[in-house]
This record gives C-alpha cells, structure tokens and sequence, in this order.
C-alpha cells in the first residue's frame, strides 16, 4: 500500500529506559560507545512490533537513533558546521524557538551555521536508518517506512540577517538556497534507490508564519533584507527545488510542527489562515500534517483551499499529555473538516474523506527525554487515533 494512511503518526516516540539508561552512561564515559548498537536495535525491534501491533501501516524506528527530531543531515554536509553554546546573538530572538530558550534563560545548546560551499559528501547519514528497518519487515512493507527528516529551511530562519552563511561565499539566500537544494536531491536520490517511498519533512518553521508575535518582530527587525511574506515564498521555493528531481512515486508530506520539547512545551501560535493559499497550492508536497489538537491552530476553515489532488492529516489527538480525547468529539471534528474541505472544492463530503486521516499532533518525543506521557499513556493515544480512523474508515489502513 502507498502513503499516506488513514492513522498516521508523526514518527518520533518515546525511548525505552534501556535505551535512555545506555546513552546516558555512554556520555559519562561508564561504558563503550560499541554497546549502544545492541540496545538501539532491540529497542527499534520493539517499537516497530508495537506499531504492527497496533495496526498502523506507516512505519517507523521511533527516531531511536537520534538526539533531536531534525537527525545528523545538516552536520554531514560539507560547508556546514555544528557548535555548541553559541552566542545568542546570532538567533532571531523573536523566532518563537529561541523566544522560548531566551525567557527560560537559555540559549540553544547545539547549532548548525554556513562556513563554507555546501555540498552532499555523497553519503547518507539517514540511509542506514532505512536499511534498519527493512531488515525488520516484510519486503512488500518496504513502501511503507516513512523517514522524518530535517526542514531545508531549518537552520536559516533562526539566524538573523547576514549569520546563517559568510558573505564571502554566499552573495544572497538564493545562492545558499540553490545548494541546500542540490544537497536535498542528491540524499532523495540515495534514499530512493534504497527503497525509501515516503518522506515527512518536519518543519516548525512554515508554522511560525502563522504567530503574529513573530511576525511583528520580523517587522521591526530592521536587518532584514525581506519582508516576512517574501521569505515564506523562498521557502516554499526552496521545498520545490529540493524534491523537483524525485520520481513520481516517492511521497512527499510536510508536518508544521508547533514546537515539541522537554516538558511538552510548544513555542507558536496562529491560525493557519495567513499562509494558506500559499501553504496548499504553492508547495508541491502531496501530504500536510497539521496540528489540530487545540484552539492555538485555529478552526478548520483554511483547509477549504486543500486542492483535490493533496491530502491532509489531521492531528487532533494530543502527544503532549496523558489524558484521552473523546473518540466521538474527534470523529466529529473530522467530520467538520471534510464538510469545510468538500464546500471549498464543490465536492462531496465523501469526496473530501478519502484525502484525509488522523494522527497525533506531534511526534511523542521530538528530543530524547520525551513529553509528560509515559509508554502505556503514549500506546492509549496511539490506539485512539487507529480506533477513530477504523471507524470513520472501517477496512482501510
């Protein structure tokens, strides 16, 4: 079968104490690094089971071998760099992120910055991960793996104007664009010839467009070369160039991510009725998955511009906190949506559902240490979400 499915997730979830207790005592330097390899293969085994278990077609390692969310992508590519601690004025401090690390007193603790020409070393840092898991499934499963990687936007909207590349390599965002893009299609190019067919970029950043405190800081930012609006067509652009090279059957969706971290904290707000239009028509992905899981989204009532050709997601169960949605209220806010869907179309309700599906809102641990649910609670949200999708769409995966 081929993506996107009628229950969803958004990829990462919650790491076994084994596989926490491991990397912890690896970093204190109690073990060795080579004993990590077992305990994250049991443990992707596990997760994997689970999700067969629970009925979900969409498969994934649970990010168990990364950090954070956005994996090791951008560190491996030649001409970028990871440093730690840097100085906090380089980040955009209205960027709803580094907002969230300013008012707690932090910076981030690990970053990614342009220092040279960027270009792919040729080796893929996430096709390992993929191989991982076809040694775990069924060869006519394969299609089914969905890789969640890193935004291409990622690491230029948090700096501010001039910090994301040196002048002297990069004239303009167009130029350092058009890399980052040539990057995106040489990695698509090995995932795909490794058998990967489905891809969920996952980008906080399309969502901050929605948070009028950004755009306000944006405005008065007076470093800025553009305008709020003409970044959000660059990185709409840049999403195309990066995936205009791939075939036809590699699935392509974008999750707009409100932010995820420690202690189940979000960082935007917004309804997603500013970057709409452009959101559903201009950018060439077939798939959105979008937070619905409480009134900081907005109501539904931009999905009426989802053309017939694209699909969305509709994330209107919680990963962020333990307690279990009403399986009716969720049914009917799906219901909602597909007559808002089928309106802006001038098509049947039952037209508009068979573009649609559910999933949670977010991923359940976006960095290692995970949201406030623990496994059993994570497997009741989980299950949730396959119940609701059997009985809107009883048969279909």
């Amino acid at each position: 079968m081929s993506p996107p499915f009628r229950a969803e997730h958004l990829g990462s979830l919650l790491r076994p104490d084994a596989l926490l207790a491991k990397r912890l005592s690896i970093s204190k330097n109690e073990c060795d690094p080579s004993e990590l390899d077992p305990v994250q293969t049991a443990s992707i085994q596990f997760i994997v089971q689970k999700q067969l278990e629970l009925g979900f077609r969409c498969i994934t390692d649970g990010e168990y071998p990364r950090h954070m969310f956005w994996g090791t992508f951008f560190p491996n590519l030649n001409g970028m760099t990871e440093i730690y601690d840097p100085p906090i004025e380089i980040f955009r401090a209205y960027a709803p992120d580094v907002a969230a690390f300013i008012e707690n007193v932090q910076i981030p603790g690990e970053s990614v910055v342009c220092t040279g020409k960027i270009e792919h070393t040729g080796e893929s840092t996430y096709v390992g991960q993929v191989k991982c898991l076809q040694g775990m499934l069924p060869e006519e499963r394969w299609g089914e793996i969905k890789l969640t990687v890193a935004a291409p936007n990622w690491y230029h909207l948090r700096y501010m104007e001039g910090k994301a590349y040196p002048k002297d390599v990069y004239a303009s965002d167009k130029e350092y664009f058009a890399d980052i893009a040539k990057a995106y299609q040489v990695e698509l190019d090995i995932l795909y010839k490794a058998g990967l067919r489905n891809v969920q970029f996952d980008d906080p950043n399309l969502a901050y467009f929605c948070s009028e405190k950004m755009l306000k800081g944006w405005e008065e930012d007076k470093t800025n070369v553009t305008s709020a609006d003409e970044m959000f067509d660059a990185y709409i652009q840049l999403y195309n160039d990066c995936i205009s090279k791939a075939p036809a059957d590699m699935h392509f969706g974008v999750h707009l991510c409100r932010g995820n971290f420690v202690g189940s904290r979000h960082f935007s707000e917004g309804s997603y009725d500013r970057i709409a239009i452009k959101l559903f028509q201009n950018l060439n992905v077939q798939t959105y998955y979008l937070e619905y899981d409480t009134p900081r989204a907005g109501g539904f009532e931009p999905l009426a511009y989802l053309p017939k050709n694209k699909n969305v997601i509709l994330g209107v169960v919680t990963s962020k906190f333990p307690k279990l949605e009403d399986k009716e209220e969720m049914k009917e806010r799906v219901y909602e949506a597909a007559e808002i869907i089928a309106k802006g179309n001038g098509e049947r309700k039952e037209d508009a559902l068979r573009r649609m599906g559910v999933s949670p809102q977010c991923g359940f641990a976006s960095h290692e240490v995970g949201n406030l649910i623990d496994m059993d609670g994570m497997e009741s949200k989980l299950r949730l979400v396959r119940e609701i999708a059997d009985e809107i769409w009883p048969g279909e995966a």
